[in-house]
């Protein structure tokens, strides 16, 4: 029989992931219910899984497969995804055994420090991502990068090209770019 502490520590891990990290920082309650439900069915299977004769690589099999579906059915940002692997993560550690009895508890702290580390708005603060549809076709990569600073007022660090249409005078384009500071802002 499973001991209660890992299934405790889990959803704490799970709660403090959900409330305490994603949903301040982006607000979507849909990905909240995501998180929350994938986790605590992750658990669930993991803990059935182990109670059972069948092998680990069944229970990783299954992870792979519900990531692959979940993935596949809504578009999901880089750091949704994070928090989503997270929750598969805690799910799994809090459904198997894992001696010594300090290891998981320590490995949900580390989990959850990660994403409180890597998603926190104070690590480089200024750094954007944006796609951007212009209004004219620019094909000359030095105008591009001088349009997309003035327009952002902003330092361009890369610029990825995604279409250029001749015919309807338009550039659509991944940019990456960090925000100037009032004393690096052109006079």
């Amino acid at each position: 029989m499973k001991q209660p502490y890992p299934i405790i520590i889990d959803v704490v891990a799970v709660a403090v992931l959900a409330f305490g990290l994603y949903f301040p920082r982006y607000r979507r309650r849909d990905i909240v219910v995501a998180i929350l439900g994938l986790n605590i069915g992750v658990m669930a299977v993991a803990i059935a899984l182990e109670q059972s004769n069948v092998t680990v690589g069944l229970g990783f099999g299954l992870f792979g497969v519900l990531s692959i579906i979940r993935l596949r059915s809504q578009e999901l940002d880089q750091e949704e995804v994070a928090y989503y692997f997270c929750a598969l993560a805690l799910g799994l550690l809090g459904g198997v055994r894992v001696t010594p009895n300090w290891v998981m508890p320590v490995l949900a702290a580390a989990i959850l420090v990660a994403l409180f580390v890597g998603d926190s708005p104070r690590l480089f603060p200024r750094t954007r991502h944006q796609e951007v549809m212009l209004d004219r076709a620019i094909t000359d990569e030095d105008e591009l990068t001088a349009t997309l600073e003035a327009l952002f007022g902003a330092t361009v660090h890369r610029v990825k090209v995604r279409r250029v249409d001749l015919v309807n005078d338009t550039t659509n384009v991944d940019v990456r770019f960090s925000l100037r500071s009032s004393a690096e802002s052109p006079a």
